[in-house]
């Protein structure tokens, strides 16, 4: 019991940090600039259980996706570390994935509005490789379905915080200063600099040991 603790407080942990929802926040407010109150919960809600379902997809059939294309567990560790690298990075130098303004003859579109809860929104801000490769990572380094479940229970929990940030965004942002949100981003970026060092070291060593097999 103790060791699934543990394990679901370091999914939460990096989940948490890579998917920034204060970080996020203002990225959000930015896209949804202009649309009425009904139209930003719907981005909202849809933008975030877009990315539920794409991570949860990847979480279960990462397996049959390595079998496929046939790449083995440490390759993938390796090349998931250094995107989730990348990732730290830019939020340790205070960037941002670049943010797509709707125009004023969009702003109007239920359509137009609501398609940017797919992009960027879902993908890549929120369920982009980062995301993707640190769910996998943690799904693919236990083999017992115990795991796999917590790893998406987990992400649920996120995601869930994630919509929650989003929805009382206005409320956040007035509480929180930008100074604040900078702090919070560049320690998540600490945080996820971490874990990606951790996935190339487990990487690196799986490969040496198939290696020596």
């Amino acid at each position: 019991m103790h060791q699934y603790l543990v394990f679901a407080l370091t999914v939460a942990t990096g989940f948490f940090a890579i998917m920034n929802p204060v970080g996020n926040t203002p990225i959000f407010l930015g896209l949804v600039d202009g649309l009425d109150e009904p139209t930003r919960r719907k981005v909202a809600w849809r933008g975030v259980l877009i990315a539920f379902v794409v991570v949860a997809l990847f979480t279960v059939g990462g397996n049959l996706i390595f079998r496929l294309f046939g790449i083995s567990l440490p390759a993938f560790r390796i090349a998931g570390g250094l995107l989730v690298f990348m990732v730290g990075y830019q939020l340790l130098h205070g960037r941002t994935s670049a943010i797509h303004h709707l125009g004023p003859d969009e702003a109007d579109d239920d359509g137009a509005a609501t398609s940017i809860a797919t992009t960027p929104l879902a993908i890549p801000i929120l369920a982009g490789p980062g995301t993707i490769s640190t769910a996998l990572n943690f799904a693919g380094s236990h083999t017992d379905r115990i795991h796999v479940i917590i790893v998406l229970l987990v992400f649920a929990v996120i995601c869930l915080l994630t919509y929650l940030a989003f929805r009382f965004s206005e409320q956040l942002t007035a509480v929180v200063r930008p100074s604040i949100i900078a702090v919070v981003t560049r320690l998540m970026g600490v945080i996820i600099t971490v874990i990606a060092a951790q996935m190339v070291i487990e990487g690196v060593a799986g490969a040496v040991r198939q290696f020596h097999a």
